[in-house]
């Protein structure tokens, strides 16, 4: 049985044309898409203006990466969850177990970091895998797995750190989130009459620019090919062009100021790597296939439990990344690191497109939804709104989201 009809149905893929040859009806059936984007644009236009030039500083751009990075890295494996139909609610506890494990490991029990940090990682996986195998092949509900899962790790952190901060870490662990990328080009800034220019992270972004405007018109290219090219070019310039000079304005802004920091690295190859499963993989596929309709997934040959599974130890060990980046970022591990994460990732895989029923979401989306948490986050912070009124603000943004989603799939039908 040829199972691609079946997964392409299955994950609501097999879509008539959608608006092929006018811009405003693409735009109109792609706008869970380009909606968060502009969004994200939007907002970040209003508090440059707000914070009089502020936000887009780049010390502050540099700590809009730092304090957002852990965010991000888990909104690649919390989408995946959502899409297959399911939730984690433990990755919070998870961040600020791992974090207080490595902290034990490495401050308390002298381990070097090398050793720590695999080992770590390991455990992380392990803990997702534990509750993955309960949900998979035992068919409990995810939500009660999970919840399960946040309270016995919240007080496992509590327990392995006695109720007490542990620290510092070695500088080798602290690179891990506060390092950044060495210049090998110091020659540079003198010649051009500056100050301070970090000439490698400006000739990454320039690299990274031109790579994806490069891979875009390949792809574009290989889909005409085959008939199924329906985004008119102009939005497809327009998108990519644009993606493309934000880049290098930042790598631009980065470079004057530290260069690239060592987790804004990780998180673009987790990135790259997490849109290649979703997009061009089989088992990316298969996914989306189980959370659109795990019964016809199933009747179609995909191991839908084996999946699940593989999900949620890889959310594990994304959980297990950001706690070792958190703890790396605060230079101590805390019983109370992690509170609330889980409520932030999850809002960033909705806001940025994800459905609640499953089979919907895709990795720019997760990172987007993310970036609008942290854009709207630091704004307030800097305007010195309360931390109150932020809780408000994005409690009804996520609602926001989530009405939009609603409504849309209800005019689609």
């Amino acid at each position: 049985m040829d199972e691609q009809p079946a997964i392409a149905e299955a994950a609501g893929l097999a879509a008539p044309d959608r608006g092929r040859g006018t811009v405003g009806a693409y735009l109109k059936n792609n706008m869970r898409q380009y909606g968060m984007l502009l969004a994200l644009v939007a907002i970040m236009v209003f508090f440059q203006i707000m914070t009089d030039g502020t936000l887009m500083k780049p010390v502050n751009l540099t700590n809009l990466f730092l304090q957002n990075s852990y965010i991000v890295i888990m909104a690649l494996g919390m989408l995946l969850v959502i899409v297959s139909g399911h939730i984690d609610l433990s990755v919070g506890s998870v961040v600020g177990f791992i974090g207080g494990l490595a902290a034990v490991m490495i401050v308390q029990w002298h381990w070097p970091v090398i050793l720590a940090l695999p080992v770590c990682l390991i455990i992380g996986t392990l803990v997702g895998a534990a509750q993955g195998y309960w949900i998979a092949y035992w068919r409990i509900p995810s939500f009660i797995v999970t919840l399960a899962g946040m309270l016995v790790f919240r007080g496992a952190t509590l327990w392995l750190l006695n109720g007490q901060s542990v620290g510092p870490f070695p500088r080798g662990f602290q690179a891990l989130s506060t390092g950044f990328v060495p210049d090998i080009f110091p020659w540079v800034a003198p010649m051009l009459g500056l100050a301070r220019l970090n000439a490698l992270a400006f000739l990454l972004g320039l690299i990274t620019a031109g790579a994806i405007l490069m891979l875009a018109w390949r792809n574009r290219a290989r889909a005409a090919a085959h008939g199924m090219a329906d985004e008119p070019f102009g939005v497809f310039l327009g998108k990519n062009v644009l993606i493309a000079v934000a880049i290098a304005y930042i790598a631009w802004l980065l470079a004057t100021y530290r260069g690239l920091p060592n987790v804004l690295i990780t998180m673009a190859v987790l990135i790259v790597a997490y849109m290649f499963v979703t997009n061009s993989t089989t088992t990316g596929r298969r996914i989306y296939a189980i959370g659109g309709n795990e019964k016809a997934a199933k009747l179609s040959g995909i191991n839908t439990e084996r999946l699940v599974f593989l999900g949620f130890a890889n959310m594990g060990f994304l959980a297990a990344l950001a706690g070792l980046i958190f703890a790396a970022r605060l230079n101590t591990a805390t019983p109370k690191a992690g509170f609330s994460f889980e409520l932030d990732v999850i809002a960033a895989v909705f806001i940025g497109g994800a459905s609640m029923s499953g089979g919907v979401g895709t990795i720019v989306g997760a990172v987007v939804g993310a970036f609008i948490m942290g854009v709207m986050n630091n704004g307030m912070s800097i305007l010195g709104i309360g931390i109150d009124y932020q809780q408000m603000i994005k409690g009804l943004v996520l609602l926001a989201a989530v009405i939009f989603d609603v409504y849309n799939k209800s005019k689609s039908h």
